[in-house]
């Protein structure tokens, strides 16, 4: 008998957690999810998600498959937002074609990072404080991430132990929105690197600084060479906030 497959929507808090992927000597959102729903529907499951997260790294939404031939309890929904860590949070639950894959059918994905310019005690995982940046150059860190939506290779953003089998990306977003005491950054792609986002981040903040030139950024991505001293944003600012998928008004809402 053919299982049907079914997609969950999630939200997480990636404080507690060593990234989305499972790992054998660290807790995961990955195995937190699947230990959950195995034991809420009596039958050990394997979910697919839509992509990694790294270690601290949020999401306010996130996609993962699996397959379940079996009938789903009465309040799932509710049930499994009880019985699963307070930081994580089911937000949809659909029925989908059985090909449906997560991750190799999602067609974009966006990233947003969230600074604070001041000390925020209520916000400390989630949202980065970097109040030493805030009399840098706004109009000089638009232009650096303006200046990356003219190239389609990004090997100069990616983690040096990286497996990633290419390094191009189809940018389509990289814009900042300035307020007096908080700065957000989106970023919108086909796909992306291992540590792109926090990379590309730390990028636009030295350039903003003054510490590293557009020409030095522009023969970087020409050549796509290293940058001279990269330097990775914190985690805590940053979240996965989108994933498109073009067919999802024929998923059927189970929720």
């Amino acid at each position: 008998m053919e299982s049907n497959r079914y997609v969950l929507e999630l939200a997480y808090n990636g404080t507690n957690y060593s990234g989305w992927q499972r790992q054998p000597n660290a807790i995961s959102v990955e195995e937190t999810v699947d230990t959950t729903l195995s034991t809420i529907l009596g039958v050990t499951t394997k979910i697919v998600g839509c992509g990694r997260t790294d270690t601290g790294v949020h999401a306010s939404y996130y996609v993962a498959h699996f397959d379940f031939d079996g009938t789903f309890p009465p309040m799932f929904f509710r049930r499994f937002n009880r019985f699963i860590a307070d930081d994580i949070a089911l937000l949809g639950l659909y029925r989908v074609p059985a090909d449906f894959h997560a991750r190799f059918h999602a067609t974009a994905r966006g990233y947003t990072y969230r600074i604070t310019l001041g000390k925020d005690p209520f916000r400390q995982e989630t949202v980065a404080s970097l109040p030493q940046f805030a009399d840098i150059d706004q109009q000089k860190m638009q232009q650096a991430a303006d200046l990356l939506l003219n190239f389609t290779e990004f090997a100069p953003f990616c983690k040096t132990n990286s497996d990633a089998y290419t390094m191009q990306c189809n940018l389509t977003e990289a814009r900042w929105e300035f307020t007096p005491r908080e700065w957000t950054f989106h970023i919108s792609a086909n796909r992306f690197l291992r540590g792109m986002v926090r990379l590309i981040v730390g990028m636009c903040l030295r350039a903003g600084e003054g510490k590293l030139a557009l020409t030095t950024l522009q023969e970087a991505m020409e050549k796509q060479s290293r940058l001279p001293k990269p330097w990775s944003a914190p985690a805590a600012g940053l979240f996965l906030s989108a994933v498109v998928y073009p067919n999802k008004s024929e998923w059927e809402d189970l929720a």
